[in-house]
C-alpha cells in the first residue's frame, strides 16, 4: 500500500486504528449507527432526568472523543443503559438538594460526570485496562441483569402514562397505583412501540432500525390524531406537556450547548467522588466488554488503556457541555461493523450526524411521546439481561450461582459499586479456596516409599532404609497464605518419626505467611527433639527464608541442595546404615 503522507500520516499516528481505505464502509456505518443512536439518546436523556438534549450531547461528545482518542477502532460510544441508571440516581440526588435552584444541583451532577471522566483517564494512565479480564462472568452477569431489571421497572410508569419513579423500589411500590390508573393514550402508544421493537423483522433493521421506526411512527401518529395542539399540565408535582392524553418531550433546546462549569460543594465532596468513581468503574467495564465484542467480530485487538483514556476524555467533555456520561455501546458497535464501519472514522461520523440533528431538527423532537421512549427502553432493558446465563443457571456451580444472584439483588436494591465490590470479594474467596486446594494437593508426606511418591529409585531405597523413622515432607508449586495454616496442621497429623526432611526443591514461590508457617514447623519439630533438614528451593525462595530468619533456625549442615543429600544426612543423624 502507498505510504500515507502529510496530514494523513499525522492523523494515523494520532488516532489508533485510523486508515483511509474503508471510507465508504465507515461513512455508511457511522450514519447507520447514528440512526440507531438517535432514539436511544433521547430516551436515555429523559430516563436520566437531565432531559433529552443531554442524551444527544452525551452521544455526540463521548462518541466523537472516544473514537478519536480511544483504542477500539470500530467501537461506537454514547449513553448506555447502565450509565443512565447511575446518572439518573446522581441527577436526582443532587437536584433534590436544591429544589429552589435546580441549576445548582445539575451543576453538581455534571461535575460528577467530569470527575468520572478524570478517573477513567487515570485508569488508562495507570494501565488498569487489562484487569477487566479479572472480573468473573457471574459478577458481570449479575450486575448487567440487575441493570436491565432496573431499566424495565423505571419505565413501567411512563409506558402507562405516569411519571418516572425515583428508583426501582419506588417503581415496585407504585405499580398497583399505575396499573389502576392507566392513561389509555399512553398505553396504546407504549404497546404499539413494544410490538414494533420486538416484532420488526431483523432483516429490515439494517434499512430501518426498529427503535427509529417506533419513534417516527409513534410521534407522527400521535401528531396526526391530536392535530399537534400541545397543552401543559401539573401532574404529580411535575410540569408535563401533553398531546391528547399522552405526555411528550415538549420544548427542547437547540444549537450548541452552554458550558457547565464545574462546581464542588465541600460538604458533598466525598459523595461526589464516590458517585464519580461509580460512573468511572461502570463505564470502564461497560466499554471494555464492548471492546471485546468488537474484537471478536472484526478479528482485531483493542488497546484497553488507550480506550479508557478516550472514554474518559469523552465523558469529561460531555459533563462540561451538560451531556450524559457514556461508554462503548454494544448494539451500536455491532450495527456499525455490520454496516461496514471498521475505523474510528465511523464513530466520528456517527457523532457529527447527531450534531447536525441537534442543530437543525431539535424542534421536531418536542412531539416525541414519553410512552414511545419508554417502550424503546423496555426493549433495551430486556436486551441487557443476561438470558444466556439465566438459562444455564441450574447447571452452574453453586458458588457461581450465589455470586450472580447476590450481585443481581445488590444491583437492584442497593447500588452498583457495592454489588460489584461484594461480587469481586466473593469471587476472590472462591478462587482462593480453589488455589488453596490445589496447593494442599501438592503436599506429599512420606515415611514409606510407594508408587505414587515423587522419588527416584535411589531416594526410595534411602527412605526404605529408615523404616518409618524419617518423614519426607514435600511441597510443590507456588505456596501462599491460603495453604500456610494447613501445611502446619497436616504435619501435626504425623507422629512416630525421628527426623523431618522438609523438601522445598519444587516450590516456585512463597509469601511472608508461608515463611512463618515453615518456621513454625521447624520449631515444633525441633522442640520435640527431632532432627530437621531443609532441602533448598529456588533462589528467590531461599532468599526470602533467609531474610525472615527462617534459615537461622537450622544448623548450616542441615540445609542441603537435594533430596538425596537430605535423606543421607538424616540417616547419618539417626545412625542408620543405608541398605
Amino acid at each position: 500500500m502507498e505510504k500515507l503522507t502529510g496530514w494523513k500520516e499525522t492523523a494515523k499516528r494520532a488516532i489508533h486504528g485510523l486508515r483511509f481505505d474503508n471510507l465508504r464502509g465507515d461513512l455508511f456505518g457511522g450514519v447507520t449507527a447514528a440512526v440507531v443512536a438517535l432514539p436511544l439518546a433521547l430516551a436515555f436523556g429523559v430516563a436520566s432526568g437531565a432531559g433529552p438534549v443531554a442524551g444527544l450531547y452525551g452521544a455526540i461528545c463521548v462518541g466523537l472523543f472516544a473514537a478519536m482518542l480511544g483504542g477500539t477502532p470500530s467501537q461506537v460510544s454514547g449513553p448506555t443503559g447502565p450509565m443512565t441508571v447511575v446518572m439518573a440516581a446522581v441527577f436526582m440526588q443532587y437536584t433534590s438538594l436544591y429544589p429552589d435552584d435546580p441549576g445548582k444541583g445539575a451543576a453538581l451532577a455534571f461535575t460528577v460526570v467530569i470527575l468520572g471522566g478524570g478517573f477513567q483517564i487515570l485508569f488508562g494512565v495507570l494501565k488498569l485496562g487489562k484487569y477487566i479480564n479479572l472480573v468473573p462472568a457471574p459478577v458481570i452477569s449479575g450486575f448487567m441483569t440487575g441493570i436491565g431489571v432496573i431499566i424495565i421497572l423505571l419505565q413501567l410508569g411512563p409506558l402507562l402514562g405516569h411519571v418516572t419513579a425515583s428508583g426501582p423500589m419506588a417503581a415496585v411500590r407504585d405499580l398497583p397505583q399505575v396499573l389502576a390508573n392507566i392513561a389509555p393514550g399512553a398505553a396504546v402508544l407504549g404497546g404499539a412501540t413494544l410490538l414494533v421493537v420486538y416484532l420488526w423483522p431483523k432483516r429490515f433493521n439494517r434499512i430501518l432500525p426498529a427503535p427509529l421506526l417506533a419513534l417516527i411512527a409513534g410521534t407522527l401518529g400521535l401528531f396526526l390524531v391530536t392535530g399537534g395542539d400541545i397543552v401543559s399540565r401539573e401532574i404529580e408535582g411535575k410540569t408535563l406537556y401533553l398531546l391528547g392524553q399522552a405526555s411528550i418531550l415538549g420544548d427542547i433546546p437547540t444549537g450548541l450547548p452552554a458550558i457547565q462549569f464545574p462546581h464542588i460543594d465541600i460538604s458533598l465532596a466525598a459523595d461526589m467522588l464516590k458517585s464519580a468513581l461509580t460512573l468511572a468503574v461502570l463505564g470502564s467495564i461497560d466499554s471494555l466488554l464492548t471492546s471485546l465484542v468488537a474484537d471478536n467480530i472484526t478479528r482485531t485487538n483493542h488497546d484497553s488503556d488507550r480506550e479508557l483514556i478516550g472514554q474518559g476524555v469523552g465523558n469529561a467533555v460531555a459533563g462540561l457541555l451538560g451531556g450524559l456520561p457514556g461508554a462503548g455501546a454494544t448494539m451500536r458497535t455491532v450495527v456499525n461493523v455490520r454496516a461496514g464501519g471498521l475505523t474510528p472514522i465511523s464513530g466520528m461520523v456517527h457523532a457529527l450526524v447527531l450534531l447536525a440533528i441537534v442543530l437543525g431538527a431539535g424542534a421536531l423532537a418536542r412531539y416525541v411521546p414519553h410512552a414511545v421512549l419508554a417502550g424503546i427502553l423496555v426493549k433495551v432493558g430486556t436486551d441487557i439481561i443476561d438470558w444466556d446465563y439465566l438459562r444455564r443457571l441450574r447447571k452452574m456451580a453453586l458458588a457461581g450461582t450465589m455470586m450472580m444472584l447476590t450481585v443481581f439483588f445488590l444491583t437492584v436494591f442497593v447500588d452498583l459499586i457495592t454489588a460489584v465490590a461484594v461480587g469481586m470479594i466473593m469471587a476472590s474467596m472462591v478462587m482462593l479456596k480453589r488455589v488453596t486446594d490445589m496447593q494442599l494437593a501438592s503436599i506429599t508426606a512420606i515415611t514409606e516409599p510407594h508408587d505414587e511418591a515423587p522419588l527416584s529409585a535411589e531416594e526410595r531405597a534411602l527412605l526404605a532404609s529408615a523404616r518409618g523413622r524419617i518423614l519426607l515432607y514435600h511441597l510443590g508449586g507456588p505456596m501462599s497464605f491460603g495453604a500456610a495454616k494447613h501445611m502446619v496442621r497436616r504435619l501435626a497429623e504425623f507422629d512416630g518419626y525421628d527426623a523431618l526432611v522438609l523438601d522445598l526443591s519444587d516450590v516456585s514461590s512463597i509469601d511472608y505467611t508461608t515463611t512463618r508457617s515453615i518456621e513454625d514447623m521447624i520449631q515444633r519439630t525441633q522442640g520435640k527433639g527431632r532432627a530437621t533438614f531443609l532441602i533448598g528451593g529456588k533462589v528467590k525462595v531461599m532468599a526470602l527464608l533467609d531474610t525472615h530468619g527462617v534459615l537461622a533456625q537450622l544448623e548450616p549442615a542441615h540445609i542441603l541442595p537435594s533430596r538425596i543429600d537430605g535423606l543421607k544426612a538424616a540417616l547419618t543423624q539417626l545412625g542408620i546404615v543405608a541398605d
